[in-house]
C-alpha cells in the first residue's frame, strides 16, 4: 500500500515521501495516528505546503539548538555508583542515569536523547552520545566511579 508522510517517521521516511508498507501498518498505526495519507494531488499539494512551513520550523529549531549542542559538547557529569574495589557496579549506569545526571548539571537532556550502545558496568570515563534530534548530535564526557571513592578524598 502506498502512503504519503505527513510527519518524520523514524525507519521510514520524511514529511512528503511516498512510502510503501504493509496494509495492517498503515491501517492500525500510520492512518490512526495521523502519520500518514492517501496519495492524491490535492494530498500532494497540501503536504508540500506544510512541507514548506515546517522546513522554516526547523531552520529555526536547528539554530536554537546549534547553541545547546555546543554547550553539551564542552559538559561532563560524574555519576556515582556502588562498585566493587576492581570497579564492577553492583548494577549499572543507564540512559536515564547519564540524563538525570547532565539535568542536575544544567542541561536539559532526556533519555531518549542519550545514545548508548550497552548500559555502562564498569567505572571510568565514557564518550556518551547526545542526539537533540535525527540530525544534531554531540559527545559528553561521562565519569562514573565509586560512592565510597569521593569519601575517601574527603576524609
Amino acid at each position: 500500500m502506498e502512503l504519503l508522510l505527513k510527519k518524520n517517521v523514524d525507519k521510514l521516511g520524511r514529511i512528503g515521501d511516498i512510502v510503501k508498507v504493509k496494509e495492517g501498518y498503515a491501517r492500525n498505526y500510520l492512518l490512526p495516528n495521523g502519520l500518514a495519507t492517501n496519495v492524491t494531488p490535492a494530498n500532494l499539494k497540501q503536504i508540500e505546503k506544510e512541507k514548506i512551513k515546517m522546513e522554516l520550523q526547523l531552520k529555526e529549531e536547528r539554530e536554537r539548538l546549534q547553541g545547546v549542542l555546543e554547550k553539551i559538547s564542552a559538559a561532563s557529569c560524574t555519576i556515582r555508583v556502588k562498585a566493587n574495589e576492581e570497579g564492577k557496579l553492583f548494577g549499572s549506569v543507564t540512559p536515564a542515569n547519564i540524563a538525570e545526571g547532565l539535568t542536575k548539571e544544567g542541561f536539559p537532556v532526556t533519555k531518549e536523547m542519550v545514545k548508548l550502545d550497552n548500559p555502562v558496568k564498569v567505572c571510568g570515563v565514557y564518550d556518551v552520545t547526545i542526539a537533540l534530534n535525527l540530525e544534531m548530535q554531540t559527545k559528553c564526557k561521562v565519569s562514573v566511579v565509586r560512592e565510597d571513592m569521593d569519601q575517601a578524598e574527603n576524609a
